[in-house]
């Protein structure tokens, strides 16, 4: 019978770990035994999970990423090559740390530009968009696109990934937007 998701020969899954229909574990990754990966995602080449790491369904982690202890993403989530995040705030190799891990909880759809690191105890809101290279030190609010060192908020991104009119209205696609607290909703379309 078939394995109903793919490991690659050269990529390690410690007996334990969960991994859900249709994922794909490419070269060289190394996924711990307390791992819980969802359904339909790919974890790219060189990549690392740790015990304490839940990862939803159809999520893209690409090439040279490790989701430490305490990392959480949601369904649709995308993290770009060689992305960093931490666990520990003032890491010292002659003082362990391992019972100050802070998690980071990445919100549905939102997405993570290659070389951007996230400093742990930061959530990152459903939609929201990090660019490139950023350094985000502070929770980035659902559907806010962040980018710089440290990042700072640069306007408001559609579920769709392009930007949103003053308005608060996608002309991509049509999605509308309310303030809802220190980010966006998606307004609800009608069936009409």
């Amino acid at each position: 019978m078939a394995s109903p998701y793919f490991v690659h020969p050269s990529a390690i899954v410690d007996d334990g770990a969960v991994l859900g229909d249709g994922t794909k574990i490419w070269h060289f990754c190394h996924v711990m035994p307390g791992a819980r990966i969802g359904k339909g995602c790919s974890l790219g080449q060189n990549g690392y999970v740790g015990n304490r790491v839940t990862v939803g369904d159809n999520v893209r982690v690409q090439n040279n990423v490790s989701l430490y202890d305490d990392v959480h993403l949601s369904d649709d989530v995308f993290v770009g090559p060689s992305a960093v995040f931490t666990n520990v705030v003032n890491p010292r190799a002659a003082f362990p740390r391992k019972d100050e891990y802070r998690a980071t909880r990445v919100g549905r759809g939102a997405s993570i530009g290659a070389n951007a690191t996230i400093v742990c105890g930061h959530d990152i809101g459903e939609g929201a968009f990090i660019a490139a290279g950023a350094v985000v030190t502070k929770t980035v609010p659902p559907f806010a696109m962040v980018g710089g060192v440290p990042a700072r908020f640069m306007g408001w991104i559609c579920r769709c990934g392009e930007r949103l009119d003053p308005a608060l209205k996608c002309k991509a696609c049509s999605r509308t937007y309310r303030r809802e607290g220190e980010g966006l909703a998606e307004e609800v379309r009608g069936n009409g």
